[in-house]
């Protein structure tokens, strides 16, 4: 063969459409392509994959909405790094543009996959199963068998069998002794409804991020809260909600029960067992209400839940000038750091002349060792407040800082007289000097803290009924068959052989099924339904079988 019969035969298509005379794509055409692609389920996919990787910056570096002081310190700490990560919205990752495109085109994907299936489905159900194909013999399954029935018993046997098994049957035709029938239509809608549900959540939980808000604060026992813009711990607001749709309401701490495992051994020792609380609620224009809360069993006030996330213990301190007047007085949080709840935290004293700071950690159960003071149980067993004091500017150049923490370098620790630094270890009434004539400390008890997570979120319920839909779809698609099932009758020849009636005729009888993917219980459904019609015909199948054409067939 010469190249030119080759060329011939295999012509070289040029890529340029235009040279075959072909029409330029144009921007229409162009629009229904990306439009494909986008709307393909590998492009689903992908996405869906996208965005599980781009979550994963929002866990390893500190962002704006959660931790603004650690977000604040890395910029300290390596500035051109930040500033170059805070370009790429690394420290707002689920409010980025890029996270938020993934996201979008991850929803206009999934619409654009659904609403065709659903067109295509919906077609299917109004359609009719389809007819039976001239060799039911090359069905994956298939079986014949003849009975000593007339074929229109047989016939209506099996229209009656497959229709209690609820499948779908084809209308019956005058002179056509076959039955189509199908079933399983409910795979299909059951994978409709998982896709439609995952978006319902997509959506849902980009609505809670939008109108939703949640803050933090610590309630002492004893104390009362208002809510308002400006009364949070910490407070992040959805990109659609302004500071004037925080609602207004008060709640008061009333009781905190928290119990500890103290009779076990090992590894239950110390354990919490029991976190509960009683809190007063009082909204404007109704009464003051009592309602109990627990770690799963959250307050609701407007259409907003309190959780309780811990609690932990606030000495009550009293700190005195050495005139005897009040500086200080209040309970002050101390932050647990471990399973026994040695806790740590400051009492800042500003009206002191210079500035007094105390720093140190409280313990529930003083425990005093060669390595040390520490907490042997989370319990109130022997409670102490260990200290130590510093004085000068509590808050340089202005500078906010957390309530947890005091900035010793522009402040001078206080020393005893003989020059070691100030040591203060305080149990429930003790008073102490505090060294160098500065007034005293006195400890008047312990109360409780709870934190509480106070959160609005209006995607949250429509977030779990399509979490318990797309569930649902689940199951359907893994537990329902979709199959084809055709039956046809053959009118044959007179009986003949051992137990035959000479004046009755043979009928054919061939079932044959067809799945849609992998069905292992097929052959036992066929063999059902074989069984079930040829009782529901009154026939009998005998030993043996032999048509007027002179065919012998052995039944199985």
């Amino acid at each position: 063969m010469t190249t030119d019969q080759r060329q011939r035969i295999e012509p070289s298509y040029p890529k340029d459409r235009t040279a075959l005379g072909g029409p330029r794509l144009g921007p229409l055409g162009w629009a229904r392509w990306v439009w494909r692609q986008l709307t393909s389920m590998r492009t689903a996919l992908i996405l869906l994959l996208l965005l599980a990787v781009a979550t994963v910056p929002g866990s390893v570096f500190p962002q704006r909405s959660v931790d603004p002081v650690r977000v604040r310190q890395y910029f300290e700490d390596s500035p051109t790094r930040a500033e170059w990560l805070d370009r790429f919205g690394m420290f707002e990752v689920y409010s980025s543009p890029w996270f938020a495109s993934i996201y979008l085109l991850l929803m206009i994907s999934l619409i654009g996959c659904v609403l065709p299936r659903m067109r295509q489905h919906a077609r299917s159900l109004r359609a009719q199963p389809p007819r039976a194909p001239a060799r039911l013999s090359r069905m994956p399954v298939h079986r014949r068998v003849e009975l000593d029935a007339e074929p229109e018993m047989v016939l209506a046997a099996a229209r009656e069998t497959l229709g209690r098994r609820r499948f779908r049957l084809r209308d019956a035709e005058d002179g056509v002794l076959v039955v189509s029938a199908e079933k399983g239509y409910l795979k299909e809608a059951g994978n409709l409804l998982f896709h439609i549900a995952l978006l319902g959540v997509i959506v849902a939980v980009a609505a809670g991020h939008l109108f939703g808000w949640r803050g933090e604060i610590i309630i002492k026992e004893g104390e009362s809260w208002t809510s308002g813009a400006g009364t949070y711990d910490t407070l992040n607001l959805g990109p659609l909600v302004d500071e004037t749709d925080v609602p207004t309401f008060t709640v008061r701490l009333d009781d905190l029960q928290v119990e500890f495992e103290s009779e076990a051994q090992g590894a239950q020792f110390g354990q919490p067992r029991i976190f509960e609380g009683l809190a007063t609620v009082e909204r404007a224009g109704e009464e003051p209400r009592q309602r109990s809360f627990g770690v799963n069993n959250p307050l609701s006030v407007d259409g907003t839940s309190l959780y309780l996330l811990g609690n932990g213990y606030a000495p009550v301190v009293t700190v005195r000038d050495d005139a005897g007047d009040i500086l200080f007085s209040d309970a002050v949080t101390f932050l647990p750091q471990d399973n026994t709840y040695g806790s740590d935290g400051v009492i800042k004293v500003p009206a002191a002349d210079p500035g007094l700071g105390f720093a140190g950690g409280f313990l529930p159960t003083l425990d005093i060792s060669e390595a040390g003071m520490t907490s042997s149980f989370p319990g109130l067993v022997d409670p102490a407040l260990v200290l130590t004091a510093y004085e000068g500017d509590l808050f340089p150049e202005g500078r906010s800082q957390s309530v947890f923490s005091i900035d010793t370098e522009s402040m001078d620790q206080v020393m005893q007289a003989d020059g070691e630094p100030s040591r203060m270890l305080l149990r429930p009434g003790d008073t102490l000097e505090i060294p160098g004539d500065r007034g005293t400390i006195e400890l008047e008890g312990v109360v409780r803290w709870g934190g509480m997570l106070v959160r609005h979120d209006p995607g949250r319920l429509p977030a779990l009924i399509f979490a318990g839909a797309a569930l649902t779809g689940l199951v359907l698609m893994l537990a329902v068959r979709r199959r084809r099932v055709f039956v046809r009758v053959d009118v044959g020849g007179t009986l003949t052989g051992d137990g035959a009636d000479p004046a009755s005729r043979h009928t054919g009888l061939s079932i044959a099924a067809l799945p849609k993917g992998t069905d292992p219980g097929l052959e036992a459904l066929v063999k059902e339904l074989l069984e079930q019609i040829t009782t529901a015909s009154g026939a009998r199948v005998p030993e043996r079988t032999t048509t007027t054409g002179g065919r012998d067939e052995d039944e199985r």
